[in-house]
């Protein structure tokens, strides 16, 4: 399984003059040979940094993870998953490729990822806490909001339940170390699995931390890193900076914001991918915005945003590189009765499939941009499943830190984020003395 992006949109045989050639892709993107080579004999020796490329070879972590899945799903209607970032994000996108409703065999999994006490308690008055389970995620265990879910949701259990019980209803994922969750978790017994201690939030999305809500809702688990593998083996290998490959993305993302194109779009025609914007959307943003450099990422999804941003895309500042993302579904879906859509002007929807236009909308919306000048590189997808889903996570994941090879930047930390969380404990503290 391989995934072939088309960058000719982005290039001047398509764009015109001034746009950029293929050979320029193809050199900058020669250029990080030497870094493909270093992360080939990472993977190789199987340690170091980053860890994130080891997991696509790893199997004996998921036992753990699928006993506690199988005895949350034994008790639970519904799991709660506590976490922020990216110890959300991946989980949700994994969780949207599964059938819904999931059926009695799996629990509704909900995604806590803010702090708003509206929302929250308005979910916690309509759950049966009898029957609901609780993950709460944070690599360092010391996050505030996850904390804050926490300390809230085990208090609100320890009434509804006999304290000895929280043991089956309540586990947490947490980095091997001492800290504040972990000794919460202690406290109680809780079961406990270990974060990757080298592998960070945003890259964790191949850990535990995504594929235990994967096994909660049935998915295997397996596959997602077998298609992870399949596109490393293919971006580490000797067709590693050929123009389908991450590092073609990276090259033509560093060349194009050397050129003004300083926004990033990505848009799937594809439902399901709605959660994989908002997951690339922190990857690239706080993994490359740093020292003044880095794009800005924008999270769309077609045809919705067709609809109320195309105008801005096509006539607005010449500022962005698109990235669209198709299913193939030509022939899918419900069929328009010609009987219903008698009115002449609605022929061409006549015997036609919902999916027969999706299809048709995105192609369209492609050509259009590409037609008024705007860099849109394209993806087909023949389908979408744990394979096809893991190996455009790996491909993303590569393509951004090899653009931070490119700029110069460190893709694993994150120095301004620290800065507001230290700033917003101050605040507390203030709160507390007043």
């Amino acid at each position: 399984m391989s995934l072939a992006f088309d960058l000719s949109g982005c290039l001047s045989a398509r764009l015109g003059d001034g746009a950029l050639e293929e050979s320029q892709v193809l050199v900058k993107a020669q250029s990080l040979r030497p870094a493909l080579d270093r992360l080939s004999d990472l993977r190789s020796a199987g340690e170091g940094d980053p860890e994130f490329l080891l997991l696509p070879d790893r199997r004996a972590d998921l036992e753990p993870a699928r006993d506690l899945a199988f005895a949350l799903n034994e008790a639970c209607d519904d799991v709660l998953i506590l976490g922020t970032g990216g110890s959300s994000l991946g989980g949700q996108t994994l969780y949207a490729l599964a059938d819904a409703p999931l059926g009695p065999a799996h629990p509704r999994l909900h995604f806590l990822d803010n702090v708003d006490p509206f929302g929250f308690e308005r979910l916690l008055d309509r759950l049966d806490l009898e029957h609901t389970g609780v993950v709460a995620v944070s690599k360092s265990g010391g996050t505030a909001e996850t904390l804050c879910q926490f300390a809230v949701i085990v208090e609100a259990m320890i009434e509804a339940l006999d304290e000895s019980r929280l043991a089956s209803r309540v586990a947490v994922i947490t980095e091997p170390k001492d800290s504040p969750l972990a000794a919460l978790a202690e406290r109680w017994r809780l079961p406990r699995l270990d974060h990757d201690l080298g592998v960070g939030g945003r890259f964790s999305v191949l850990s535990v931390v995504g594929l235990l809500p994967a096994l909660l809702a049935g998915l295997d688990a397996a596959a997602f890193r077998e298609g992870a593998a399949a596109v490393l083996d293919r971006a580490l290998g000797p067709e590693g900076c050929e123009l389908a490959s991450p590092a073609a993305g990276a090259a033509l993302a560093v060349l194009a914001a050397e050129r003004g194109y300083s926004q990033s779009v990505l848009m799937p025609y594809v439902d399901r991918l709605a959660d994989f914007g908002l997951w690339y959307r922190q990857l690239w943003a706080e993994s490359l915005g740093k020292h003044g450099k880095g794009t800005t990422p924008i999270r769309a999804l077609g045809p919705v945003d067709q609809h109320s941003q195309l105008q801005l895309y096509l006539q607005g500042p010449a500022d962005k590189l698109f990235t669209l993302i198709r299913l193939e579904t030509e022939g899918e879906g419900p069929r328009v009765a010609p009987q219903i859509v008698d009115d002449p002007r609605l022929e061409y929807l006549a015997g036609r499939r919902m999916g027969d236009l999706l299809d048709a909308m995105a192609r369209a919306t492609a050509e259009t941009l590409i037609r008024n000048g705007k860099p849109t590189r394209t993806l087909v997808l023949e389908r979408l499943d744990e394979e096809v889903l893991g190996g455009l996570f790996m491909h993303f994941m590569l393509e951004t830190i090899l653009a931070a090879e490119l700029l110069g930047v460190d893709a694993y930390d994150q120095p301004a984020v620290e800065e507001g969380k230290v700033l917003a404990r101050d605040y507390l503290a203030v709160m507390q003395r007043d």
